[in-house]
């Protein structure tokens, strides 16, 4: 798969659950746990950070 598609397919996860999209880029890493949090904080912040963290 190309690179674009594999973009795509992680801001679809980001938008479906943000923290497993974060995860499959950057495993347990800082970014990670960055999401988890604000994921429980609200859906929408963790979104918003995983799009952000994955497109960067």
């Amino acid at each position: 798969m190309g690179d674009n598609t594999m973009t795509c397919i992680d801001i679809l996860l980001a938008i479906i659950l943000p923290p497993l999209g974060v995860f499959l880029k950057f495993n347990c890493q800082v970014e990670f746990w960055i999401c988890v949090l604000l994921t429980l904080f609200g859906w929408l912040p963790g979104i918003i950070y995983a799009i952000w963290v994955l497109t960067k």
